[in-house]
């Protein structure tokens, strides 16, 4: 008996013992597991403590401001608009489809438009589903907000257009962030609810002008729902402001000067490479793409016939007509092809392969020219025989491309063609054709197969007037930090082509050009008493247009300053306006304007010219 009670009472002793371990290196599994969670791996674990327990609201950034080159003009500014928001978690799942349905009526758009916006685990998450809406549409909301249960609305920065018409090419527009452009820039910092660039400097400097979003974090529920009454704000920084080479008269002058025209002008500076005026007609109104008419406007300038979404000074090329003589000229002296002192006899035409190939003076022609007199009197004789005899269509192509031509200008715009240079090659791949003779003398005449920009003709005449260097062409001068106006970036002049043409000859180019004012075609409507002016001019042939030419001028000045000093236009005028060779009067005017600081109607007037017209596009 004694025997069992001790045996009871050690079994007791060691069931306590058991479980007083038991319970100890539960204690210490606890104690190691606290230490592990807090001390060793708490960091990551108040990181996403405060990922789920966080609901973050963005604060939209504002865009940086654009200005002209003298930094006190602003050619965008932002202000406010609404957009509407939707709380899925908010929205009752039975009501869910009646809720949508009726607020895209009440925005006017598809339903889809919402749907494809709110991700398939509703949450309490809110997702913006349209943005620029009217102060009626948002009345209309808050009439109906009881059954509208979710639907929330606030306020977002604006893109303001302060001057539109031509600078609209320039400047270009901003949008809400497409599925496309999301799926590039969402590892930039870019969000679903982004406005971005679409067109122009506003497209080619986004990062630049993406100013950073802010944060409003609130305690939230595990459902999402706002548990604190005092959100923690991060504010947003606006992006950086930017200073572009347009000198806002300059645009203006020319704008005027070019009136409603088809066409395009550009001015820039040779010895730097600085845009200061860039038009193209017809333009349009950058701020349409924030109305409640966005989309039906955009398609009206769509189908425009006359494409006024195209910026005709970079992503439209042309013949560029006998302007391309300077190109041939050059050539011709470098390879010694000809003696510039040697003179051809034109007779008013030329026949070459059973054809007849008609000067632009017809009978009795202009007689005997050197190269000198065949550029003033711009004959097509003396470079038909030059190409087609002298140079042959590899030397002429080699020399095109030398001067820019058939290749990028690399402008800061995100979009510009490259023009052409044809050759024998091209052709063949081309059409599968060979190469002609006539092929040769339409291209030494700058016809044909042969086109350019404005800005590359403006490239040429920086190269005549710098002396074999084009200067890469920009519009962005200057990045500035938008609170405290400090520098934080200055563009510097680059050089874009080196030309391997002899000093020697630079000189004697630039004297014909002079030439060609005081003693050539366009004597009269160049004829300017403030600056002495170097150009050549251009009628191109257009297949559609009977008795119609586009019409060129290219010109720098003054003749006898350094590049420094000078600047560079290229002018164009289609052939779809009314025929009255325009382009000389155009630059003329804008170069008076520009070295007198006169307005276009107080150049005009110093000219002689009040008695010309404006003529409208041909309708």
């Amino acid at each position: 008996m004694f025997r069992n009670q001790y045996d009871s009472k050690l079994s007791k002793t060691t069931k306590l013992l058991i479980l007083f371990f038991i319970i100890l290196i539960s204690f210490a599994l606890y104690a190691y597991r606290l230490f592990t969670l807090q001390i060793v791996q708490g960091e990551d674990y108040r990181s996403q403590s405060k990922v789920f327990s966080s609901q973050i609201k963005v604060l939209p950034a504002q865009r940086g401001e654009i200005f002209d080159r003298n930094a006190n003009l602003p050619m965008v500014i932002n202000t406010e608009h609404f957009v509407v928001s939707v709380t899925p978690g908010e929205i009752p799942s039975d009501r869910y489809d009646t809720v949508i349905s009726k607020l895209a009526k009440l925005l006017d758009i598809p339903k889809s438009d919402i749907d494809v916006k709110i991700p398939k685990k509703r949450s309490y998450a809110s997702v913006e589903v349209k943005s620029n809406v009217s102060f009626t549409t948002i009345s209309n909301i808050a009439e109906n907000k009881y059954d509208l249960p979710g639907v929330s609305w606030g306020s977002k920065p604006l893109r303001n257009y302060q001057h539109t018409k031509s600078l609209s090419h320039i400047v270009g527009y901003v949008g809400d962030i497409s599925q496309e452009e999301f799926t590039l820039l969402y590892n930039k910092g870019y969000s679903k609810n982004s406005i971005v660039g679409k067109t122009g400097i506003e497209k080619q400097y986004d990062s630049l002008l993406q100013g950073t979003e802010g944060r409003e974090m609130a305690t939230v529920d595990v459902h999402g729902r706002i548990l604190s009454d005092v959100p923690i704000i991060e504010p947003p920084k606006m992006g950086n402001n930017l200073v572009l080479t347009i000198d806002s008269r300059v645009q203006k002058l020319a704008e005027e000067a070019l009136g409603n025209r088809v066409g395009a002008v550009v001015v820039l500076k040779p010895a730097s490479g600085e845009v200061l005026g860039m038009v193209s007609y017809p333009y349009f109104d950058s701020n349409i793409f924030s109305s409640d008419d966005a989309g039906k406007e955009y398609n009206k300038l769509r189908n425009d016939e006359y494409k006024p979404l195209v910026n005709r000074a970079v992503q439209y090329s042309y013949p560029p007509a006998s302007t391309f003589k300077i190109i041939m000229s050059a050539a011709m002296l470098q390879e010694k092809a000809f003696p510039s002192t040697t003179r051809i006899e034109c007779k008013g035409y030329m026949q070459y392969g059973g054809r007849t190939f008609h000067c632009h003076v017809h009978e009795p022609g202009h007689g005997w020219l050197d190269m000198k007199n065949a550029m003033a009197q711009s004959c097509d004789v003396y470079y038909w025989t030059i190409g087609r005899d002298y140079l042959g269509i590899d030397k002429i192509a080699s020399y095109a491309r030398e001067f820019g031509f058939g290749k990028s200008a690399q402008i800061d715009l995100p979009s510009q063609v490259s023009g052409r240079v044809p050759t024998a090659e091209w052709k063949f791949k081309t059409y599968n054709e060979r190469w002609l003779g006539g092929d040769t003398m339409s291209c030494s005449i700058g016809q044909g197969y042969m086109e350019a920009t404005p800005l590359q003709l403006a490239d040429m005449m920086a190269m005549v007037a710098n002396s074999g260097t084009i200067y890469k062409p920009h519009l962005l001068k200057e990045v500035r930090d938008s609170e405290t106006g400090e520098i934080l970036q200055t563009i510097q002049p680059q050089v874009l082509t080196k030309s391997t043409i002899d000093q020697s000859i630079w000189k004697e180019i630039q004297e014909a050009l002079r030439y060609t004012v005081t003693d050539g075609t366009p004597q009269y409507p160049m004829h300017n008493k403030i600056v002495q002016i170097a150009c050549k001019t251009g009628t191109a042939e257009v297949d559609g247009y009977k008795n119609s030419w586009h019409s060129w001028l290219v010109a720098y000045a003054p003749y006898d300053a350094p590049p420094e000093d000078q600047i560079c236009v290229a002018t164009v005028v289609e052939a779809c306006n009314k025929w009255e060779w325009w382009a000389p009067y155009c630059t003329n005017i804008i170069i008076q304007g520009y070295f007198a600081d006169q307005t276009c109607q107080e150049a005009i007037t110093a000219l002689g010219f009040d008695y010309l017209q404006k003529q409208g596009r041909r309708e």
